[in-house]
C-alpha cells in the first residue's frame, strides 16, 4: 500500500506562480511513474505532467513552458506552476503508479483557483 499525501493549493492570480507537492509513503520502493492530474468542475481529470522513476517527464500541451516537474528521491514528487491562467483552475490530484501491474494510486486532491 501506498499512501499519497499532497500540499495545499490556494488562490493565486492570473500569471502568479504555485507550488505543489506530494509525499508517498509505504511501500516506496515499487513505485514507478508519479504525476499530477486535475480536474476541472464538469470536465474529466486529465494528466498535466508525469515523471519516471528514471526522470522521464511528460507534459499536457496546455502546461508545456509552464509548469515543471520534478522528484525527489523516490518518494516526492513536485509540481511549479508558472505564469498560471484561469483555466488552470481545477482540483489537482497526485498519482503513482505501483508495482508490476502500475497499480494506481492517488492523493486526496488540492484545489487551485487562478482569478482573472
Amino acid at each position: 500500500q501506498v499512501q499519497l499525501v499532497e500540499s495545499v493549493g490556494g488562490l493565486v492570480q492570473a500569471g502568479g506562480s504555485l507550488r505543489l507537492s506530494c509525499v508517498a509513503s509505504g511501500i516506496i520502493l515499487n513505485i514507478n511513474t508519479m504525476g499530477w492530474y486535475r480536474q476541472a468542475p464538469g470536465k474529466q481529470r486529465e494528466l498535466v505532467a508525469v515523471i519516471s522513476s528514471g526522470g522521464t517527464t511528460n507534459y499536457v500541451d496546455s502546461v508545456k513552458g509552464r509548469f515543471t516537474i520534478s522528484r525527489n528521491a523516490k518518494n516526492i514528487v513536485s509540481l511549479q506552476m508558472n505564469s498560471l491562467k484561469p483555466e488552470d483552475t481545477a482540483v489537482y490530484y497526485c498519482n503513482a503508479k505501483v508495482g508490476p501491474r502500475n497499480s494506481d494510486y492517488w492523493g486526496q486532491g488540492t484545489q487551485v483557483t487562478v482569478s482573472s
